[in-house]
């Protein structure tokens, strides 16, 4: 037996393919899947079956994509409508793999259909071995449960609750258990750093199972978590199938002038994916700044409407094909092309650029008279870190939606955590003509400057996407 994880960076998701002898199954495969078939060809192996945990929020699901280049059969659960997909599951229906047996769970809470999967040995025992737990368990932590809305929440927590406590703890101390996703998701609160862990271990430090029925409750309905406005076109996408890959073009390599005149299209918009303070120093007008890594992975899904054409911008030729799959995976097809020469080129031949003005933490702290403070993360940063005196608070996501509410004849100063989220509001807010300063470093260095914050009450800070 053998086990691969394939991670998604920014989205913080974790795929699975489990090989048996000649055999193969996927736990719930991201969009751009080729990895999986070059795995299965390395291990002599057919990709028999896909199994999905549920329909995924947070990405798109590459079931049908995988499908297509592997005839695998998809499994899921029968709580939902799925579009596809050949086997509905009900809680115990088991699958062979090699000498493995793949046991479906039905673990409701995080959503209904949620579904965990066991895998035990047939030749040596019928007690499992591991289990994928989708979404329902992290380590350290557990599904959120307010995605059929706050008004529902208590009665997600409730079947959390169960499904943690009368199924999956009652497995053995000894499974290893696999979750959908690691540190820094947006589906689950403080999950820990760790690949995978141990029902015994999540038992003695998982600080929700620690706790009573009423306490889990209170806990989960607690957690104030962004619901980004994207999710809802994942949902249909994977209850229904995304659009097929092979389908839609490559990002067209595009001269200078090529991409000027991309640029007078119909919605539009050029995505810069270099760093924060190359973008300040020089960019095309009007650019989005969405920095390579953790925010062409994560964030496109929360600024960028699904009908807009989109250009990019790199650092380096090599970065397309990376940035074009971040997209790809929270479900932008429009991907138009690419400036081919870089912002060097355009700027030898004197094409208009723009500019946004840095400081540090320390230059704002000595000029807090010339600006608003528009501070841009998270509603829970501000509460449970502060943030400075007389700011105001606009999670950045929401800007487009609130920036109506910001004065024209005052200059920003726009902080969040170290200077890449504010880089992004600075761009929204420049593009609307408004004058303002990222200020890079953002508050981990206002903090340990030593400068004063002050707290940020619940009721004051909170935050709707949708």
């Amino acid at each position: 037996m053998k086990l691969y994880t394939v991670k998604s960076e920014g989205l913080s998701h974790n795929s699975y393919m489990l090989v048996d002898g000649e055999d193969a199954a996927v736990v719930d495969p991201r969009r751009d899947c080729q990895i999986y078939v070059h795995l299965a060809r390395k291990n002599c192996a057919k990709i028999c079956y896909i199994f999905e945990t549920h329909r995924n929020e947070d990405y798109v699901v590459g079931s049908r994509e995988l499908q297509n280049l592997s005839n695998a059969q998809i499994c899921h659960s029968k709580a939902l409508g799925f579009k596809y997909g050949e086997h509905n599951l009900q809680d115990g229906e088991a699958s062979n793999l090699g000498k493995l047996r793949v046991k479906a769970v039905s673990t409701p809470g995080h959503t209904d259909e949620s579904m965990c999967y066991t895998v035990s040995d047939l030749e040596k025992s019928a007690e499992p071995l591991m289990v994928f737990t989708g979404d329902t368990l992290f380590v350290g932590s557990v599904g959120r449960t307010d995605l059929q809305g706050k008004s529902g929440q208590t009665k997600q927590a409730e079947k959390l609750f169960i499904s943690l406590n009368e199924k999956l703890m009652l497995l053995g101390d000894q499974v290893v258990i696999y979750p959908a996703h690691g540190s820094g998701s947006v589906c689950g609160s403080s999950i820990g750093e760790q690949a995978f862990s141990t029902l015994g271990y999540e038992k003695k430090t998982n600080p929700y199972l620690k706790l009573d029925k009423e306490e889990f409750v209170k806990r989960c309905s607690m957690q104030e978590m962004i619901v980004p406005a994207y999710f809802a076109k994942m949902e249909t996408y994977n209850l229904s199938g995304a659009p097929q890959l092979r389908g839609l073009p490559i990002p067209k390599s595009l001269s200078v002038a090529e991409f000027e005149a991309a640029m007078t299209e119909t919605d539009s918009v050029i995505v810069d994916t270099r760093q924060p303070n190359a973008f300040a120093g020089s960019h095309i007008s009007n650019s989005l700044s969405l920095w390579f890594g953790g925010g062409t992975a994560v964030y496109p899904g929360w600024i960028l409407s699904y009908d807009q054409r989109i250009l990019f911008v790199v650092e380096r030729k090599a970065d397309v094909a990376r940035v074009a799959r971040h997209f790809w995976r929270v479900g932008f097809n429009n991907i138009y092309g690419f400036l081919c020469s870089g912002i060097g080129e355009w700027q030898e031949q004197g094409k208009p650029i723009g500019h946004i003005h840095t400081i540090s933490a320390a230059e704002l702290k000595e000029n807090l008279a010339r600006y608003v403070i528009l501070d841009v993360r998270e509603p829970s940063e501000w509460r449970e870190e502060g943030t400075i005196e007389g700011a105001q608070r606009i999670f950045f996501a929401d800007l487009p939606q609130k920036i109506d509410v910001l004065s024209r004849n005052k200059r920003y100063a726009v902080v969040c955590s170290v200077g890449k989220r504010s880089s992004i509001a600075a761009s929204i807010l420049k593009r609307r003509g408004f004058e303002v300063t990222n200020v890079l470093g953002g508050m981990t260095a206002w903090q340990k400057l030593g400068y004063p914050t002050v707290t940020v009450k619940k009721e004051e800070s909170s935050v709707t996407l949708s």
